[in-house]
């Protein structure tokens, strides 16, 4: 087998010891030595600059899968020992979970299908005083869908963000000074930009004027501690599948009272007290919300998983991620038509963002940008309006951009070689021919092999159009 190599001097003009920290990865992450088939031939390790929307599960996380997975079985109602256990091991899975984001006591851990689910499980779940809401949800424009489209269906107002971040926020006061808002919806960290919100103090805000605060972590929680006691948080939704777990599981964790009270999340078995036909008498906690057999083995990793996160030293956590960052931004800001992206212009690089960094190359269609890194270069990287359409219309990007994000499993090479693939763009052009199929780039006569397992045309069926993701 060939193997492609890439000049370690890319770059080289940035290598101190500032980036020292990113010379190796953080922590061990299951799939980080696969190759990946290049289009001229041969093949390179897999530069994986995808972990914003699905990060690789942890080695640790997936060795304890196989300890636990002899003993799946159905929860809650089994008398038999592997019932038991699972049992055991998914309602266990509720404190580490609660005490990994610093919650309260009495604060509700729900477990979802991801940070989707999550907020609109919410969603169902606000006061209603007479058949009628008692407030509105106010939330800004910079959201992923997944904070934007659930509130539409309930009372609401969205802003648009300021230029700055402080402009930003005294326009949040505005809003909350008019009244008549219940719940202050916001991210943690952008998905698009990587910029971090300071949560602790949109909830003080938030509480000042009466209203509630939900904080959509999906980004930020596998990127930064969080203590949702500490910071008046009132509710907080993640996703597993970015945090280093496998499976589709995420959770919602918050404040009981409007949980027990609002309408169940999915109707059916282990949601009720009693069940008649022509009625029922829901259950409160988070079975309320849990009907149906519930994910026991995404829930379980996703509480490995935290644990793993919580053991690491900060210091070393962001020292490792920022080095990255910054040479990565660095070595774009270099290269001649390409453009880096974010919301605020007083956003401070070292200290207020995550690993996630946004750009567009001039001239060139954002997907057929990713398809050229991935043929020819082995770098995996997001391309599309990373379903935030909005703050994409607004950044002036409507047809979308390209996004690079990284974690525990990243190292500066990955960096390195995402910087040679848009440096030899820039210089030479395209190495190859590319066509759109199924609304996706792809390499035009394709004769790469791939797993025996997978189709013969990795992902392109059933694609979404990049207009439209």
């Amino acid at each position: 087998m060939t193997t492609a190599t890439f000049s370690s001097n890319t770059g080289a003009g940035l290598l101190d010891d500032r980036f020292a920290a990113a010379g190796r990865p953080l922590a061990a992450v299951t799939g980080a030595e696969i190759q990946a088939p290049l289009i001229q031939g041969g093949h390179v390790r897999y530069a994986n600059l995808d972990y914003g929307a699905s990060a690789p599960a942890l080695s640790v996380v997936s060795a304890y899968l196989n300890e636990i997975l002899p003993f799946y079985a159905s929860v809650h109602r089994g008398a038999g020992y592997a019932s038991q256990i699972s049992t055991s091991v998914y309602e266990n899975a509720r404190n580490i979970v609660r005490e990994f984001v610093g919650g309260r006591p009495d604060d509700s851990v729900i477990f979802t299908r991801n940070t989707t689910d999550s907020l609109n499980l919410l969603a169902g779940c606000l006061p209603v005083e007479d058949q009628r809401h008692t407030g509105e949800v106010l939330y800004l424009d910079i959201e992923h869908h997944a904070n934007l489209l659930p509130w539409q269906g309930v009372p609401h107002r969205s802003i648009v963000a300021s230029d700055t971040l402080e402009a930003t926020v005294a326009s949040l006061r505005a809003e909350l000074e008019n009244g008549d808002v219940s719940l202050l919806a916001v991210t943690g960290a952008s998905n698009v930009t990587g910029e971090i919100l300071p949560i602790r103090r949109l909830a003080a805000l938030a509480h000042e004027f009466g209203a509630r605060i939900v904080v959509d972590a999906a980004q930020l929680a596998p990127h930064r501690r969080i203590d949702i006691a500490a910071d008046d948080v009132d509710y907080l939704a993640f996703s597993g599948h970015k945090l280093y777990a496998p499976f589709g599981s995420g959770v919602l964790v918050g404040r009981p009272d409007w949980l027990d009270a609002g309408t169940p999340h999915l109707a059916g078995g282990g949601a009720v007290s009693e069940a008649r036909l022509d009625g029922v008498s829901w259950t409160t906690g988070p079975a309320r919300h849990e009907g149906g057999s519930p994910n026991v083995l995404g829930a379980a990793t996703l509480a490995r998983a935290t644990q793993v996160i919580a053991a690491l030293d900060q210091a070393n956590w962001h020292a490792h991620e920022t080095a990255i960052r910054s040479f990565l931004v660095e070595g774009l800001q270099r290269i001649e038509g390409v453009t880096v992206h974010q919301i605020f212009s007083d956003t401070d690089p070292d200290t207020d963002t995550i690993g996630v960094v946004n750009f567009s190359v001039e001239g060139y269609d954002a997907g057929l940008v990713a398809a050229y890194l991935s043929a020819e270069h082995g770098v995996g990287l997001r391309d599309g309006r990373f379903c935030a359409h909005p703050l994409l219309k607004r950044l002036g990007l409507p047809s979308g951009s390209l996004r690079a994000s990284f974690g525990l499993g990243s190292r500066l090479e990955d960096a390195q070689r995402l910087l040679a693939g848009i440096e030899d763009l820039r210089g030479s052009g395209l190495g190859w021919d590319y066509v759109v199929d199924s609304g996706r780039w792809v390499p035009a006569n394709d004769t790469r092999s791939y797993p025996h397992w997978a189709p013969n045309t990795p992902g392109t069926a059933g694609a979404a159009p990049c207009a439209l993701d």
